[in-house]
């Protein structure tokens, strides 16, 4: 019999403005179940310029960008991290992934407060995405006698102002 590697789990990370990982790990998410797949997408910022008839009628007008699109399972009936542990609705599990998209106090000028959801970064093993959380979609799967709901599966997609291949 050989022993099999374990998977890494899957983790979302607070950035700081700065780009590096929070020093209050308070925000902290360990996903409790590792993706099947990670869906990266590349783009460019184009317009049509004034003859469409080929590709050499298009502009380069902006910078580019990368998506990552990854679904999150969680389940409060399965074995839970020691911190987790005594949850009894999956809703307390995914409003930690929710935190990401909140918006909040940025920056702060003279004349106003600008307001922006957190850095998030999202590491499964060697891969490893920076950026801020687009989208979230939420479905709850399975419910307790009560109406408790004990399984979860959210949908994210993490935008990045830059075309990135990192390896």
């Amino acid at each position: 019999m050989t022993d099999q590697a374990k998977i890494t789990t899957a983790e979302l990370h607070e950035l700081d403005p700065d780009g590096e990982e929070a020093k209050d790990k308070k925000n902290t998410l360990y996903v409790q179940f590792n993706p099947e797949t990670l869906k990266v997408s590349f783009a460019n910022q184009i317009k049509p310029s004034g003859d469409q008839k080929d590709t050499s009628g298009w502009l380069y007008v902006g910078k580019g960008s990368t998506k990552l699109g990854v679904q999150l399972w969680f389940d409060v009936t399965a074995p839970l991290r020691n911190e987790y542990r005594g949850i009894r609705d999956v809703r307390e599990l995914t409003k930690k992934v929710a935190y990401f998209i909140t918006p909040g106090p940025a920056h702060d000028t003279a004349k106003e407060m600008y307001y922006a959801p957190p850095g998030v970064r999202f590491i499964w093993g060697t891969f490893q995405f920076d950026g801020i959380m687009e989208s979230l979609e939420e479905s709850l799967e399975f419910f307790s006698p009560d109406g408790r709901p004990l399984r979860a599966s959210v949908q994210i997609s993490l935008t990045q102002q830059k075309i990135d291949f990192t390896i």
